[in-house]
């Protein structure tokens, strides 16, 4: 019986799986798939040999510095996504588009040359083979005394597992709707994984290869938007290789999911078409479709997915955190991400906080950073000053974050959505720095549940929020790009209470992760002294 089952084969489990097997972990991975990487899917184009993404294109150095770090440690190359030239837009059906005052609009986002398929093939690489197992569709997950048994179907029959420990990296809402658990799970932990929907499960995906990238031939950037009643693809975007030369086009649709699902594949093959040539022209007609429709994935959409959020998504319900069934079973996903929810950086996030639980680092990835002796009071004073050095560098993020949001055209709690994102990045790294401090719990107290260094711990954060909204608030008052948003340029006392009670939140989370870091630890050195 191994220790760790793995459910889900996407990039938290595969990350997850990573780190385990790096730190000697017995473990074994099921992916309902007969493939790896979830959501992060490529298709080779014939007409170009193009690797063309149907799932995650992007990744943003300034502010995803997990999936940065990780795609550097795997020696991945990378480049910008190619947004010079110009940016179009059309309003009306029957006249030709116009040219629009933006630049820039991917805010720094790079991409991984040969396909983001790269980024599971190079982890999966590191993997031994015989612990992963495709095709096996999880039906239930039942406590039984001290372990967690599992049923999956795999070709046609009934397949059962145990382990000590289970994470189940996939969307709640697939597991709250197709997976029975026994003892049931309750309530209101049912109501949280109803409510957080999946990411990219209500969307649809389209990338047309060419012979040649014309659109750069003529200033064009390969970006527009389109807004018409009829519009079938509202945002275009260059989607050619890191040269140029492999060209295509990209596109998500407007279409909802349930009309998607009536239309033909020729009809939709028609609409794509005539949607480009209405943007670039009659070169855009003849090229190669490549669609993915997520709507339509039983292994990424659920029945309440199918109707797409009225609003931008939240994630990092702390009840999809918490530990089940006494430390056997545990959430995983990126919808579970305390930060980067949804997207690449928040399965990564996941993963870490999985790793911190189940297998905690014992020393320093840094030790060289301790000028002392590797005792707590170096490690606290060692993580204080990090957590010092960082803050004069929260305005610059929330900036980046700000942008980001400004150039992907959201209207709506742009200062609140970049100072959240903010915080939760600070707090999701100040973690990971934790995490690999070595610090000596053998004799630490531990009063009703929390460590006798935690308040040590939490103590450089005591001014964070207070000043970081101070120059978030003077920033947005000199902002020319924020003038045109009355409540955002001077933010009034409701809206600031709601950005509080936002932060706060994020800290209570970070100070129960936080404690849970030392927990751990503690946990790690009282097992090792039981087995020596």
């Amino acid at each position: 019986m191994p220790d760790i089952i793995i459910v889900g084969g996407g990039l938290c489990g595969l990350a997850l799986a990573r780190s385990l097997q790096e730190r000697g972990l017995d473990f074994t991975l099921y992916e309902a798939r007969e493939r790896l990487g979830g959501r992060i899917f490529s298709e080779r184009c014939q007409r170009n040999n193009l690797a063309v993404d149907l799932g995650p294109t992007w990744f943003w150095p300034d502010t995803q510095p997990r999936v940065t770090r990780l795609i550097s440690d795997l020696g991945l190359d990378t480049f910008a996504q190619h947004d010079q030239g110009d940016i179009l837009r059309l309003n009306t059906v029957d006249e030709k588009p116009e040219v629009m005052a933006l630049t820039d609009i991917h805010g720094g986002a790079r991409r991984v040359i040969g396909g983001m398929e790269h980024l599971v093939t190079a982890i999966t690489a590191q993997l031994t083979v015989d612990r992963l197992h495709l095709g096996h569709t999880l039906l239930s997950v039942e406590e039984d005394d001290d372990h967690v048994m599992l049923s999956f179907r795999h070709n046609g029959k009934i397949v059962q597992v145990s382990a000590r420990h289970a994470i189940l990296a996939v969307p709640p809402r697939l597991l709250e709707e197709h997976v029975r658990f026994d003892p049931p799970l309750n309530a209101s932990l049912r109501e949280a994984m109803r409510a957080t929907h999946t990411w990219m499960a209500d969307q649809a995906k389209v990338v047309v290869a060419y012979d040649q990238a014309f659109w750069r031939k003529s200033g064009r950037s390969g970006n527009a938007f389109v807004t018409h009643e009829q519009v079938v693809l509202p945002e275009i975007f260059d989607a050619c290789d890191a040269t140029g030369e492999q060209a295509a086009l990209g596109a998500f649709f407007s279409l909802p999911p349930a009309f998607r699902a009536t239309i033909p594949p020729a009809t939709m093959a028609l609409l794509i078409s005539s949607q480009l040539v209405q943007v670039f022209d009659l070169p855009a007609e003849d090229g190669e479709q490549h669609v993915h429709d997520w709507a339509q994935d039983a292994y990424t959409c659920s029945t309440l997915d199918r109707t797409p959020p009225s609003m931008h998504p939240e994630y990092g319900n702390p009840k999809l955190r918490l530990p089940l069934w006494e430390n056997k079973l545990f959430f995983g996903g990126s919808e579970t991400a305390g930060y980067g929810g949804g997207y690449l950086e928040g399965a990564l996030e996941s993963a870490a906080r999985l790793q911190r639980i189940l297998a905690p680092d014992p020393v320093s990835l840094s030790p060289e950073a301790l000028t002392g002796p590797a005792d707590n009071t170096a490690c606290i004073a060692l993580f204080g000053t990090w957590v010092t050095a960082q803050q004069p560098d929260l305005l610059a993020t929330y900036r980046r974050h700000l942008n980001q949001y400004l150039t992907r055209q959201h209207k709506e709690q742009l200062t609140q959505r970049a100072l959240l994102d903010t915080i939760e990045q600070f707090y999701s790294e100040a973690l990971r720095q934790l995490s690999e401090l070595p610090f000596d719990t053998s004799s630490t107290g531990i009063h009703k549940g929390r460590s006798d260094l935690t308040p040590e711990v939490h103590a450089p954060f005591a001014t964070v929020h207070q000043t970081l909204i101070r120059e978030a608030l003077a920033f947005n008052r000199s902002s020319c790009a924020l003038s045109n948003f009355p409540e955002e340029h001077a933010p009034g006392k409701e809206y600031l209470s709601t950005i509080a009670r936002d932060l706060a939140a994020a800290w209570r989370e970070f100070a129960l992760s936080s404690n849970a870091v030392l927990l751990a630890k503690a946990a790690t050195v009282s097992e090792s002294q039981r087995t020596h």
